[in-house]
């Protein structure tokens, strides 16, 4: 697609226009959750895991239902920074249905939701949205920044109403940023299950040490990766349950759970060498019941 707009200005109602969508008929959201989890890992949602980002944003507040069911397309976008809004796709609005507070709270895309901040509705019945994402601009998903104009609180907008330029268009999509040195690398408990199919494919690859921190009794325990899909597989475990079978752990809360790595190894070192190195952190760091989480 050309980029070229009225006036040497690009913006959004150019881009819809040139791909044959009305701009007085499409609503834009920029999606910034208030809740802390949920709004750092929206854009892994957005990236990876599609079903849940359009759970999530398919139920909103009497006002946004009221202006989304008068729509035909509906452009999604997240906070990218101050004034910025980074593009997910383009939806078009293939109808509504009225579910109850109990029916909705009941499905597994809202379960995982719920785990990860997001707030519980707070009336009887609301509409959800059926959105069926377009083709269109989806080779920009990620890429395409555009200036979101003024308050940040004003969070959707109609498209014709509104001057929405680009920004930039990134070579890469900055949904999801590289995964950190692993020796930087701290995840909450609720990340665990929405990580990034990057960041799990360097987790997969990584073998050692690792540490559970539970923030509500500022004890630890350590564990060691060394089998099938190394501290992903182990990690995973964790966010199934909070515990993975560990006696200890389940006497906390998996909510305030973080997960940290101590110490990689090489990938050929024996199970036995890398469980006397765990059971050196057990020692250095003190662990072991009665001070830690480690039963043994």
């Amino acid at each position: 697609m050309e980029l070229t707009g009225t006036g040497g200005l690009i913006d959004l109602n150019d881009l819809l226009g040139k791909a044959g969508i009305d701009p007085e008929a499409t609503l834009v959201m920029r999606h910034r959750p208030a809740e802390k989890t949920l709004r750092e890992v929206l854009p892994w949602l957005a990236a990876d895991r599609h079903d849940l980002y359009n759970a999530y944003q398919s139920q909103h507040g009497p006002r946004v239902e009221a202006a989304l069911q008068r729509a035909t397309y509906l452009v999604s976008l997240i906070g990218h920074e101050a004034g910025a809004a980074l593009f997910v796709g383009i939806y078009r609005v293939a109808g509504a249905q009225v579910v109850s507070r109990e029916a909705l709270e009941a499905t597994p895309h809202m379960q995982e939701l719920f785990a990860l901040g997001c707030a519980v509705p707070g009336r009887e019945s609301l509409v959800r949205f059926d959105l069926q994402l377009e083709p269109v601009l989806a080779a920009w998903k990620g890429r395409l920044v555009l200036t979101w104009p003024g308050i940040e609180r004003s969070w959707w907008r109609w498209a014709d109403r509104n001057v929405i330029p680009v920004r930039a268009i990134h070579e890469e999509s900055m949904l999801v940023r590289k995964v950190p040195d692993w020796q930087q690398l701290v995840l909450r408990w609720e990340e665990l299950a929405v990580l990034p199919t990057s960041w799990k494919a360097a987790l997969c690859q990584w073998r050692g040490i690792y540490y559970i921190f539970d923030r509500q009794s500022g004890k630890g325990y350590v564990g060691s990766a060394y089998g099938a899909d190394n501290i992903l597989g182990r990690w995973q475990g964790y966010a199934k349950d909070g515990h993975g079978g560990n006696k200890l752990l389940r006497g906390c809360r998996k909510e305030n759970l973080e997960f940290s790595i101590l110490q990689r190894v090489g990938p050929d070192m024996p199970a036995a060498e890398v469980i006397e190195i765990e059971g050196h952190w057990k020692q250095r760091l003190h662990t072991r019941a009665p001070y830690g989480l480690n039963d043994n």
